[in-house]
């Protein structure tokens, strides 16, 4: 077990690295698939045949694939003739993930806004609202509230799916345990990307969890994110007091 820790010691520089990697990923990641998620979601109800059947296919692609045959494809072929496009491996792996959990995202987006009341978009036509007027400052921030929840487990979806960047070459968190599973052993070196992937994952979860509870209190639901975090402070006080 020692000589375990002597090899992380040794290994520490090169790890961070790799996690320094993963977590552009993820958030490199999670940006563009917001961006892809909201963009495609909207256009999937518009009216028009033609953009809804454009959003329609896109989405359907990047759900209906592979998210590492779309990394390879991104990778390997298009730096080929016709495309003769090289793009970097960070790139591409930010390009992968971002538009393959996008389109996940483009239907929790297009779910959530389809779940408002009907009774909203009823008053906003009775105060005839522009289209554009009506989904910004009306039906979204209601469906932003709700789309949370379903935005947050995608974007923990997302940071263990960087986990298969590392076969374009990308040196990775998890490209760093294969190298110090090595001068370690199979238990320790993955029982420490286990610890690692959960702290990144549960910080991901804390905020989404604030961000879900600001939107509510936007809406008069809820309380207000201070309170929701000093609520634990004062119960355990006051059962100390007890």
């Amino acid at each position: 077990m020692i000589e375990n820790f002597e090899a992380l010691q040794r290994a520490l520089p090169q790890i961070l690295d790799g996690l320094y990697i993963t977590l552009v990923l993820t958030v490199g990641g999670a940006l563009l698939a917001f961006a892809v998620a909201v963009s495609f979601g909207l256009l999937a109800r518009l009216e028009n045949v033609l953009v809804r059947g454009f959003a329609r296919f896109v989405i359907e692609i990047f759900r209906g694939t592979s998210l590492l045959v779309q990394l390879f494809f991104l990778f390997f072929v298009l730096p080929l003739p016709p495309f003769n496009l090289e793009l970097p491996p960070l790139l591409v792996g930010i390009l992968g993930l971002g538009f393959n959990y996008g389109a996940y995202g483009a239907e929790v987006v297009r779910g959530s806004i389809n779940s408002v009341s009907r009774g909203q978009w009823e008053a906003t036509t009775a105060l005839s609202m522009s289209s554009a007027h009506r989904m910004m400052r009306i039906i979204f921030p209601q469906a932003w509230a709700l789309m949370i929840p379903s935005l947050a487990n995608l974007l923990i979806q997302l940071l263990k799916g960087t986990a298969v960047v590392y076969l374009i070459t990308i040196v990775d968190l998890t490209a760093q345990l294969n190298k110090l599973r090595i001068d370690t052993d199979v238990f320790f070196a993955y029982s420490l990307g286990l610890v690692l992937y959960f702290v990144i994952a549960y910080a991901l979860t804390i905020a989404m969890n604030m961000l879900e509870t600001r939107a509510k209190h936007k809406l008069g639901q809820g309380t207000r994110l201070r309170e929701a975090v000093a609520a634990p402070v004062a119960e355990t006080q006051g059962a100390s007091n007890e």
